[in-house]
């Protein structure tokens, strides 16, 4: 399978652009374990309020953002979860997209294993600190460059089924005023594995 790779773009772009593709985790044994992107929320940068780099804000923690599009922003929250986002647009830009959710594809029985709270498999990447625990992505691999890693990457899907592409305001933003409202989460209608529907 050839790699995604189409993270020079503008933060909406990408989200919508990464619904249907598939990351891919390899663990310590060489096993793989994937799932199918099916919602995203894009952050727009240094303008967008509910992004971590508002107003140009810049620490050791969101320093991934101000990579090349490409690279993965993992960032660790409420002390117990991680979020892993793409980084996209040029250097400096800072905007990103936080994978939201996935549909399992691959490696289910490892999934299951880490995320044993999880009743049915829906439940298993139906989240951003789901799906990291299921596919045990962690600060460690903060500031990977997915288009060469090894260990963890976006894989284009096969020509994609035609889906309808719903955009929906983001979750947990409402300290963002009117960026709150805006439309900038996206999903693919009727799926299952979505974390709100």
């Amino acid at each position: 399978m050839k790699r995604w790779n189409h993270y020079a773009e503008d933060a909406v772009t990408v989200a919508r652009g990464l619904l249907g593709q598939r990351l891919v985790r390899i663990d310590h044994d060489g096993r793989r374990v994937a799932g199918i992107i099916v919602e995203t929320e894009a952050y727009l940068g240094s303008n967008d309020r509910a992004a971590h780099s508002f107003n140009g804000h810049r620490t050791p923690r969101n320093e991934s953002m101000y990579l090349t599009g490409g690279h993965a922003y993992v960032y660790f929250i409420y002390g117990m979860h991680h979020c892993f986002n793409v980084v996209c647009g040029r250097r400096d830009e800072a905007a990103a997209v936080l994978v939201r959710a996935l549909e399992p594809a691959e490696g289910v029985k490892r999934m299951r294993a880490r995320r044993t709270a999880a009743r049915r498999d829906r439940d298993l990447c139906s989240g951003p600190a789901r799906l990291t625990q299921a596919l045990a992505i962690d600060r460690t691999l903060d500031g990977l460059d997915l288009r060469r890693s090894g260990e963890l990457w976006i894989e284009r899907a096969p020509p994609p089924a035609k889906h309808r592409i719903l955009a929906r305001p983001r979750i947990g933003v409402d300290y963002a005023g009117e960026w709150a409202d805006r439309p900038l989460r996206f999903l693919i209608d009727g799926s299952e594995h979505v974390s709100r529907r």
